[in-house]
Parts: C-alpha cells; sequence; structure tokens
C-alpha cells in the first residue's frame, strides 16, 4: 500500500557531492517524521537525518555541516543534499517516513535502499 523508492545514489569521489531523494506513495493521509539511514559494510544501520513535518532536522554528528535534509509535502518527497563526501559516507541509503493513513494509526515505512559509494 505505502511505498518509498530511493534515488540518486551513486559513484563520487572524497569531497564531491550527491543528492538522494525518496519518493512515497500510497493511501496516505499525512507524512509525519521522515528521514535518511545508512548502512556501511561491516556496520549496524544507523541515522543520518531526520525532519518533522514542520520542517525541523536533526542530524547525525558524523554528517552536520556536511549533509541537508529536506521535504516537499506537495510532492510527497524527502531530499538528502550531501556534500564534502568522504570515504565512511559510503554505504547503502534507507529513506524512512512515518505515515498517517487515511485508517488505523502511524506506522513507519522504509524504502530499499540507494548505494552511495565514495572513493578515489
Amino acid at each position: 500500500q505505502v511505498q518509498l523508492v530511493e534515488s540518486g545514489g551513486g559513484l563520487v569521489q572524497p569531497g564531491g557531492s550527491l543528492r538522494l531523494s525518496c519518493a512515497v506513495s500510497g493511501s496516505i493521509f499525512g507524512i509525519d517524521n521522515m528521514g535518511w539511514y545508512r548502512q556501511a559494510p561491516g556496520k549496524e544501520r544507523e541515522l543520518v537525518a531526520t525532519i518533522t513535518s514542520a520542517g525541523s532536522t536533526n542530524y547525525a554528528d558524523s554528517v552536520k555541516g556536511r549533509f541537508t535534509i529536506s521535504r516537499d509535502n506537495i510532492k510527497r518527497m524527502v531530499y538528502l543534499q550531501m556534500g564534502s563526501l568522504k570515504p565512511e559516507d559510503t554505504a547503502i541509503y534507507y529513506c524512512n517516513v512515518q505515515v498517517n493513513p487515511y485508517i488505523g494509526g502511524i506506522k513507519a515505512y522504509w524504502g530499499s535502499g540507494t548505494l552511495v559509494t565514495v572513493s578515489s
């Protein structure tokens, strides 16, 4: 019913930039928090950034000053602008949204991920 599709991943050199997008579709009344998580090789999935329905943001310390999360409530999209990329940013990036359906309570959904590789 609710689907999240990430895009924008790819190969980039250290110091470069990349913009990730996540499109949300389905029977949705509203979307509360949206966020990006990542899982690097050999590591656990971790929070990257979140944004509330009002636009309040939160970032992991490791990406503060380099990444910017934003959302478009009309298009039902969430973005992650990544700059000054480092090799340690290499990971599969996952979109997460908290969805308010027309019937029922809030439920979280995950995308399938998009791979970001930072390497020279």
